[in-house]
């Protein structure tokens, strides 16, 4: 069988996938591994540990005759570094995007390229500390300046998946236009401040997404890697001929709009939107909600409140009529009238004991979820020709969840869209020309649309 593998690396799921040339899943396998300290004490990824079971696996694979990998790819997550000297040896830890960013580096940074409104427009990038990847490299600049010295490439982790098996190092534009502070999305092309810190020559060569970074075995190619979230809408533009947006969910619901090319405004910086780069390399305006955590949390609380199991909501059904009944009594929320977009749905303010039952709450926690939700959709949605949303990941398979958002969004149609392992597809779809002779599967998703009864 004929397949294409896919390294698919998530912050806690790492995963091997096959895919065969109908694009169906005919190979799976996932670890996880345990956090190590990087020299301040704070978790990071171990990179040793990733890197030899990847070769492991896939030489495992290659040597079980099951499958016949014709080509390799990769897809990773974001707003992280591996930085290699003059030898390709990993000269510092994968330093973890939730740490913390020294104020002081940050006030020094704005104090010279400008405020953080002028540098957040130029670069379609909130101000997220290390989560702007470009900004652990300005801190390594001048807080390690012997290590700076010695880096020959910092790699985006989905290129340094790459470069385990290719030897060939690279950048990629979904890489770099994902909240990096790096790209100028009105120049196309690194920022200036990029430049002026001597960071640009420390990034690789840019490769396209569909192109092949090196043949590791003489019949056997490998693609660059993107990242994971540009790699998750790939499906949707390789096969949706009519615009759309698509929510994405999980610990974070991320709504893309691949079909809203205005420039982004500060205002809507400020409510949590940024700009990711598509495989092509054009401009995908998004907002990101913190939902999907909010969603766990408060279902323990729930869950504690009412004497049941965690994972009780999943059996609830959808009832309108209790949605009806809490809609005339608990719906007047600051966060459902306020023009500014809140951190949370402000279900947390909810005193439980208002309501009879877990079916009741758990009913008011996706209606207040919902209810933001609809504020940051809103926010890049900005056109007439959308009509349909599609919705994937964990709240597509919530029905109270998907039945709340389509009464929130009645004048659109809306789809939960059942994609398998999207982000890793996406990864092997982009390579399509080069490993497939036969034409792309026209139903690799799956949709159904939700009523609002």
């Amino acid at each position: 069988m004929k397949t294409i593998a896919i390294f698919d690396i998530g912050k806690t799921n790492k995963k091997l996938l096959l895919f065969n040339e109908q694009y169906q899943l005919v190979h799976e396998e996932t670890e996880q591994f345990n956090e190590i300290k990087d020299e301040d004490g704070f978790g990071c990824e171990d990179l040793s540990a990733l890197t030899n079971w990847m070769k492991q696996r896939f030489n495992a694979v290659l040597k079980g005759h099951e499958y016949e990998i014709k080509a390799l790819n990769f897809s990773g997550y974001g707003a992280s570094f591996v930085h290699l000297d003059k030898h390709f040896n990993i000269l510092l830890p994968l330093y973890n995007y939730l740490k913390p960013y020294p104020e002081a580096l940050h006030k020094k940074f704005h104090s010279i390229y400008g405020n953080e409104k002028k540098i957040s427009k130029e670069t379609a990038s909130p101000v997220l500390g290390n989560l702007n990847a470009g900004m652990q490299l300005y801190r390594i600049k001048l807080e390690k300046p012997d290590v700076f010295s010695r880096i020959r490439y910092a790699l985006h982790l989905p290129q340094y998946l790459s470069f385990v098996f290719t030897g060939k190092p690279y950048s990629d534009i979904t890489s770099i236009g994902c909240h990096t502070m790096l790209w100028d999305f009105e120049k196309k092309n690194y920022h200036e401040w990029a430049e002026k810190e001597g960071i640009v020559p420390r990034l690789a060569p840019i490769a396209g997404c569909c192109d092949i970074a090196d043949y590791i075995q003489p019949n056997i190619l490998a693609g660059p890697g993107l990242h994971d979230s540009s790699a998750a809408l790939a499906p949707y533009l390789k096969t949706v001929n009519e615009p759309f947006v698509l929510l994405s969910t999980g610990t974070w619901s991320i709504s893309l709009n691949p079909f809203n090319h205005s420039p982004i405004t500060s205002e809507e910086l400020q409510q949590d939107c940024l700009c990711y780069l598509s495989y092509e390399g054009k401009p995908v305006k998004a907002s990101r909600l913190f939902s999907g955590n909010e969603h766990e949390e408060q279902v323990k609380r729930i869950a504690g409140h009412f004497e049941k199991p965690p994972g009780y909501y999943k059996t609830i059904a959808w009832d309108k009529a209790v949605l009806e009944k809490l809609k005339k009594e608990k719906y007047s929320l600051e966060a459902h009238s306020s023009r500014t977009m809140l951190k949370t749905s402000g279900f947390e303010k909810r005193m439980l004991n208002e309501y009879k039952n877990f079916e009741e709450a758990y009913h008011q926690l996706i209606f207040d979820l919902a209810a933001m939700q609809k504020k940051s959709t809103a926010l890049i949605i900005n056109s007439q020709t959308i009509k349909k949303i599609f919705v994937d990941g964990g709240f597509a398979k919530n029905p109270v969840y998907m039945h709340v958002l389509a009464t929130f969004f009645s004048q659109f149609e809306v789809y939960a869209a059942d994609v398998a392992q999207a982000s890793a597809l996406g990864a092997a779809i982009v390579m399509h020309e080069h490993w497939n002779e036969n034409d792309l599967p026209g139903q690799l998703i799956r949709l159904k649309q939700t009523n609002e009864d």
